[in-house]
């Protein structure tokens, strides 16, 4: 009897380490898209193949639209070139940096892109949308999101301004979350209180500021900061929306001595408490 608990026992270990096998080489390899500000190889590529804890996973995703700024995009949102490249990857990059100078957490130097169609989302346990007031999941790739987040993942999305792409925003929320409120996070949420005491937040604008001098973009529905939030059913955010701000700027320009430090710093320590709010609840 004690023989055979031993042989369940090395059955289950090798079972167990071939399903490991199985997803790691299941993995997809480090790729590179177009963006709308860089192209490949122009900004310097840290080590993307070490293994870490914890890496910056940009979500892709299917766009409202087809034009930006007045230019259509060409080919394929999965090409890059689309909205959810906006920053990328100079953004995640050093976001990336400052995690590795600034945290314990074990992070990659390279960005992660995900696309919900592929169902390896699961793989990263902080997802980072940006300008999702252009965004349009199917519905498919909502219900992944969906179950992505209730197994404990978390999503951080930003850099979308005034009540149109406020409604654009909540539409594809919806198909995620449908019967779940989009609240305003409190003071004494953890969430800004993991490495930095963030009580007294202000507006963060995108690099616009540099040439308009104001904080706030979309007119008068985009001057006011919001810090919300989608509670799962034990109390964690599992969803840390952030409207009216840019902090992808934040973090893009954080190198730039156009742009000024103290937004580039609180921008940093945002994202630094929301990571680690999510790799810790």
């Amino acid at each position: 009897m004690i023989a055979l608990t031993h042989l369940r026992r090395a059955g289950a270990v090798i079972i167990g380490i071939c399903a490991l096998i199985t997803v790691l080489s299941a993995q997809r390899p480090f790729r590179e898209y177009p963006g709308i500000e860089y192209q490949p190889g122009q900004i310097p590529l840290g080590n993307y193949q070490e293994k870490t804890e914890w890496a910056f996973a940009r979500l892709m995703y299917p766009p409202v639209g087809r034009y930006y700024g007045g230019v259509e995009f060409y080919g394929s949102w999965k090409q890059g070139g689309s909205n959810w490249t906006m920053d990328y990857p100079r953004s995640d990059r050093h976001l990336s940096a400052a995690v590795r100078r600034l945290t314990r957490v074990h992070a990659r130097e390279a960005e992660e892109p995900v696309d919900l169609d592929d169902n390896d989302v699961y793989d990263w346990p902080w997802l980072y949308g940006v300008e999702v007031g252009h965004w349009n999941l199917t519905d498919y790739q909502a219900r992944v999101m969906r179950e992505y987040l209730l197994r404990g993942g978390f999503f951080m999305c930003d850099d979308f301004h005034g009540a149109i792409e406020w409604d654009v925003f909540q539409t594809s929320m919806r198909k995620v979350f449908p019967d779940r409120p989009i609240v305003d996070l409190p003071n004494d949420c953890p969430i800004f209180h993991t490495i930095y005491d963030l009580d007294n937040r202000y507006q963060v604008p995108g690099a616009l500021f540099l040439e308009t001098h104001l904080t706030y973009e979309k007119g008068e529905t985009g001057k006011t900061p919001h810090w919300r939030g989608i509670y799962d059913d034990q109390g964690r955010v599992m969803v840390a929306i952030c409207h009216n701000m840019d902090l992808g700027d934040s973090w893009e320009h954080a190198d730039n001595p156009q742009y000024p430090e103290h937004f580039s710093a609180l921008g940093l320590r945002i994202g630094l408490n929301y990571l680690v709010y999510a790799m810790s609840h």
